[in-house]
């Protein structure tokens, strides 16, 4: 049965009005990180049944059991991208070196085992596009112009028994990849429709090598997939010279075009395609909206992050604005730029309160943690909110 998107939003309307949120019960709740901490449903397709059911304050059944909010985390490869082994010895500088020596060095092959290891109780997984694949076989990724190798290419014979063995590696470890955050696809908003196009089929396949590994959602914007950073301005325009932003329309016409391809490819293999506020075009929370609103598909929906905003306000109100839009993953994520502003709990109630009922994955930016401490920061500031919250 199609569910639209408006009907859905309209349903949520109350509960994410509720979502100005008081402060956190104890003082530390929600602060900076200042030390290495001590560390102690997925979404659904239609017609499928939310493995937790999360509801409005005061309105539940009761406090979730830990059980059920371990549930509710993942992990993020990205957060700890420092110990990943790279094709350029060094890479990463003093650090990555340091934290190699303390955790060991790992290949996404690796994470299932790491997850595992690393987050007791975790069962999915939010892996990045650009740590896939093995480093040491050029013919699983792309050529870049200068002939060198490129991203990971899921379509190759290669591409496609590396991902069979993430598979395995997942089963045994007994985790599962939720959710990809993919740099693959670009040109989305692209004027030019050849280019366009292909950034589609790019798209398209990872959709298609998703499929091998389980998961149930695809981010599909890089940083540059949906225009460059600084957007067309509003200007005066005609003869009545109030300010008006005709430059805009275009490539937002293009990323609606581009995501209705994609959902339409997702939805016959039952997998999400996600928009994050991953700068572009969907740095701005109405572009966002705009877009999913266009769309108006089942399988096309926000993953928003929490630190990913031009400015502090948009910390709450730029993720109060997506979150109804959200349904399979979210970057729960610290990232020092923001200073005080940053408040992991409010973030995550902010969503709990607009209804969501998927992964929060622990994607540590920067900080005065390393990224494998600060993702254990962000698991026991999740887990809090998630019990404060019921």
């Amino acid at each position: 049965m199609s569910i639209d998107r408006r009907d859905f939003l309209s349903a949520f309307a109350a509960a994410a009005a509720t979502a100005g949120l008081p402060a956190p019960a104890d003082a530390d709740a929600g602060r900076s990180p200042q030390a290495p901490p001590q560390t102690s449903t997925p979404g659904q397709s239609p017609g499928q049944t939310p493995a937790v059911a999360v509801t409005a304050p005061g309105a539940g059944p009761g406090k979730l059991s830990e059980k059920d909010r371990l549930l509710r985390i993942a992990s993020n490869s990205y957060a700890v991208r420092a110990l990943f082994k790279s094709r350029n010895a060094g890479r990463g500088g003093g650090q990555s070196e340091a934290m190699k020596k303390q955790y060991g060095e790992i290949t996404m092959l690796d994470f299932p085992r790491f997850t595992r290891d690393t987050y007791p109780g975790v069962t999915h997984m939010d892996i990045f596009s650009s740590l896939m694949g093995d480093i040491t076989d050029d013919s699983m990724f792309t050529k870049r112009p200068d002939g060198g190798p490129g991203t990971f290419d899921p379509s190759t014979p290669s591409g496609r028994k590396w991902l069979e063995q993430m598979a395995a590696r997942s089963a045994a470890a007994g985790v599962k990849v939720h959710h990809i955050s993919n740099n693959a696809p670009t040109n989305l908003a692209s004027t030019d429709d050849a280019l366009r196009k292909e950034g589609v089929a790019i798209g398209k396949r990872w959709l298609d090598g998703a499929v091998i590994l389980g998961a149930r959602s695809v981010r599909m914007n890089s940083v540059t997939a949906l225009g460059p950073p600084l957007r067309p301005p509003a200007i005066p325009r005609s003869s009545d010279g109030y300010p008006r932003n005709t430059d805009i329309v275009l490539p937002l016409a293009k990323a609606i075009e581009s995501y209705k391809e994609m959902a339409d490819h997702g939805g016959m293999l039952g997998i999400k395609v996600t928009i994050e506020n991953h700068w572009g075009l969907a740095a701005d929370p109405i572009n966002m909206r705009i877009i999913l609103d266009e769309v108006n598909h089942p399988y096309c929906e926000a993953s928003p992050d929490f630190c990913n905003w031009e400015y502090e306000y948009m910390l709450v109100s730029g993720l109060k604005a997506v979150a109804p839009y959200a349904h399979t993953n979210v970057h729960a994520k610290y990232w020092d730029r923001w200073g005080e502003f940053n408040n992991v709990r409010r973030s995550t109630k902010i969503m709990l309160a607009a209804g969501f009922k998927g992964t929060f994955a622990l994607e540590y930016e920067t900080g005065p943690l390393n990224g494998v401490e600060g993702s254990k920061y962000l698991f026991k500031e999740v887990m809090a909110a998630l019990e404060e919250f019921a």
